[in-house]
C-alpha cells in the first residue's frame, strides 16, 4: 500500500508542474502586483474577487481531499449495506 501511496503523489507532484503556466509580457503588465507573472488574463475587478477564489479553493480542496480519502479507505465494513447486495449479485449470483 506504501508503494501505491508514493506513486499517486509523485503524479499529483508532476501533474502540478507540468500545468503550471506563466504570464506573457502583456498579461504580466496588466496584472495586480499579487498576480503578476503567475496567471494570463484580466486581473480581479475588486477585493471581492480575491474572497471568491479564496472560498473556491478551499471548497475544492476539501473536495478533492474527502473524494480520494474515502476512495482510498472508504470504510463500509457492515454486512447489510447497500454496496454488499450488488456485488453479491454481480460476481455470487446470489441475493440475500
Amino acid at each position: 500500500m506504501r508503494k501505491v501511496n508514493q506513486r499517486i503523489v509523485a503524479l499529483i507532484v508532476v501533474g502540478i508542474a507540468t500545468t503550471t503556466a506563466y504570464a506573457c509580457p502583456v498579461c504580466e503588465r496588466n496584472q495586480p502586483k499579487l498576480l503578476k507573472g503567475v496567471v494570463h488574463g484580466a486581473g480581479p475587478d475588486s477585493q471581492w474577487d480575491y474572497l471568491i477564489i479564496g472560498i473556491v479553493a478551499i471548497i475544492v480542496a476539501l473536495t478533492l481531499f474527502f473524494s480520494v480519502k474515502w476512495l482510498v479507505k472508504p470504510g463500509e465494513k457492515q454486512r447489510n449495506h447497500i454496496k454488499r447486495t450488488v456485488l453479491n449479485e454481480a460476481y455470487y449470483g446470489t441475493k440475500k
